[in-house]
């Protein structure tokens, strides 16, 4: 009597790749799925430290604002302390105390500095001088990317919002010419129109 011989059909056998294969496609887009996830997670974690970035310069920029004017590049004229439009490049420039030296080189603890918005991007610059001439060069930093637009407000001594610094009002009520390079905001606020993460808003008080 012959022994029946155990195996497997060629049609099970074909089932069982196939179900092989249908499993092999599930993992591999769960797996892809779960890189491109890991992948957006850390976009969005770059982009977020790059905001967070932005506006911890900018507030410890404002919050030091120093009231010295310096000397224009040409002529004998003085540029205020803050000097702010929205219609000219740079949107924001001031001096500001604190500027560290560990170095110990020959120069001030103030600085100053100005921002640019163009193409999207938010630059800042600062100068190795205080007085800077048309020869002086700049340190020049992306600090923010993706935006839409920035826009700047200064509260006054009358806590009211201006959007140019100095003010308009006070140029044209006749404030002294010194007080109007010097004059500081009592606070500042800061709009940033970004592409992926919509309008963000900061009020920084000016100390002093």
């Amino acid at each position: 009597m012959k022994s029946r011989q155990c195996g497997f059909t060629l049609i099970e056998l074909l089932v069982a790749l196939f179900i092989a294969a249908v499993m092999f496609a599930m993992g591999y887009g769960a797996i892809h799925e779960a890189l491109a996830g890991r992948d957006e997670i850390r976009e969005q974690q770059a982009r977020l430290l790059e905001i967070q970035t932005a506006m911890r310069v900018l507030e410890q920029d404002f919050v030091q604002l120093a009231p010295r004017p310096i000397r224009a590049p040409v002529g004998y004229s003085w540029q205020p302390a803050l000097q702010a439009t929205a219609t000219t490049q740079p949107v924001v420039a001031l001096t500001r105390a604190g500027w560290t030296n560990p170095n110990g080189l020959q120069r001030p603890g103030l600085q100053r500095v100005a921002y640019f918005f163009e193409d999207g991007t938010l630059r800042r610059e600062y100068w190795t001088v205080l007085d800077p001439t048309q020869t002086s060069t700049t340190i020049k930093r992306d600090l923010l990317t993706h935006l839409k637009s920035v826009s700047f407000r200064f509260m006054d001594q009358a806590k009211q919002w201006q959007d140019q610094w100095p003010p308009a009002s006070a140029t044209q009520g006749g404030l002294a010419q010194q007080m109007m390079l010097t004059e500081r905001p009592i606070a500042v606020e800061i709009t940033l129109e970004t592409d992926d993460w919509g309008k963000l808003v900061r009020i920084l008080e000016v100390t002093g």
